[in-house]
Formats: structure tokens, C-alpha cells, sequence
């Protein structure tokens, strides 16, 4: 899976390489002031697209934070497209501060795929989940159960990455894609499924209980 083993996510290096470079042309042309700033920007990038290793729980029934970020939303919603009834949601939203490679939260296979244009809406609002540009992952278990969850775009986020294709076995807490700058994950799982989270907790992806199987 791409990311694997990389420090810095692929997708970061055209940004890191471009600002790297213009650095040190504004360096050799000694326009100080540029050179600062586009020093600073290429240091942001380099940390903005950083790919740390994570320690995965090894609790079967255990459900895991799929991003980064902050949890700001936990409770039971209507999921009609794909999960044909109620579920249990846990929103976390992505700053720019926050890891964004995104994490699969439990193991099984990928059943469905789908991916929707929309607006940029601040990704920290609720009305973010049907009206942003997202993708999203239906996923079986090993015991029949689905699950669902869905990148969004945020304010400022302009593009999607999602690497597996329906069919593929996945493993909870291996990397399945990311957003750039700032964006949510929303995560559906089987209503009788319990919680381990509150809004307002950080989340960790990969790593975060976030909720457990019945």
C-alpha cells in the first residue's frame, strides 16, 4: 500500500521539491525575505505531509481512529445510502496541525466505493458530511457486519486520496489514503457497536480506540 514505509507521504514531495527549490533560488539571488518565507513554507510542508509509524492495538473487537484530529461528533444518525438504516457516527476533524494519512479503523474487505463532488464548507460543521466533496469506503468484517467511512474536504482542502479498490483485503490500522490541508473523516459503524470516545478527545489515527465491536 503506497505510504507504507515512506517518513513523508509521496503526494507532499512535488510541494516539498517545488518550494524547495524556489528557496534556494531567492537564496542565490540573496532576497532575504523570500528566502525566509519560502523556507518556512517548505519546512510546513515537510511536517504537514510527515508519515509516523503508529503502534496498532491488537484487540480484535477494537475499532480505531481512522485520521487524526479532534472527535466532534458521537452519536446515532440515519445512514440511508449504504448502511440502509441507523448507525453509530464518529466525526473527527483534521486541522492543518494533524496528521492527515488516513488509517483503516478495522479490519475486513472492501465491499463498495464511492466518491461525490461538492463544496468546501469549513470541514468542523456538521452539514460538512452531505454537502463537501468526499469518498468513501464500505467495509464487510470478517463477520458479516459493514461499516462506512467517508474523507471530506474541507475549507481549504482540495484533494482526495484514496488508494484501495473494492475487492481488497484490508487490515485495521494500515494507511488507505489522505486529504490535504485540513478535512473530517466520518465514520459509520453498526448501531449496536459501542463508543470509546467523546467530542472534544483527540483522536490518534491507527492507534485511538474509538470504539468497539458487539
Amino acid at each position: 500500500m503506497t505510504n507504507h514505509n515512506q517518513l513523508i507521504a509521496v503526494e507532499g514531495y512535488p510541494f516539498i521539491l517545488l518550494f524547495g527549490f524556489v528557496t534556494l533560488v531567492f537564496a542565490l539571488l540573496g532576497w532575504g525575505l523570500l528566502t525566509v518565507v519560502l523556507l518556512a513554507l517548505t519546512l510546513f510542508a515537510t511536517y504537514f505531509f510527515r508519515n509516523p509509524e503508529r503502534c496498532i492495538p491488537s484487540d480484535e473487537n477494537a475499532v480505531v481512529a481512522p485520521a487524526d484530529g479532534k472527535v466532534v461528533f458521537v452519536g446515532e444518525v440515519k445512514e440511508d445510502r449504504y448502511m440502509k438504516g441507523a448507525a453509530l457516527k464518529i466525526s473527527i476533524f483534521m486541522s492543518v496541525f494533524d496528521v492527515h494519512v488516513n488509517r483503516i479503523p478495522c479490519s475486513g474487505k472492501m465491499v463498495d466505493f464511492f466518491y461525490r463532488k461538492g463544496e468546501f464548507l469549513n470541514a468542523s460543521l456538521d452539514k460538512a458530511s452531505d454537502l463537501n466533496e468526499q469518498a468513501g469506503i464500505v467495509l464487510e468484517t470478517g463477520e458479516g457486519k459493514r461499516l462506512l467511512f467517508v474523507q471530506i474536504a474541507g475549507l481549504i482542502a482540495r484533494r482526495i486520496v484514496t488508494y484501495p479498490k473494492i475487492g481488497d483485503e484490508l487490515t485495521k490500522g494500515m494507511r488507505y489514503g489522505l486529504i490535504r490541508f485540513g478535512s473530517r473523516v466520518d465514520l459509520y459503524l453498526p448501531p449496536e457497536w459501542k463508543a470509546a470516545v467523546r467530542v472534544g478527545d483527540r483522536a490518534v489515527g491507527g492507534e485511538t480506540i474509538v470504539g468497539f465491536k458487539e
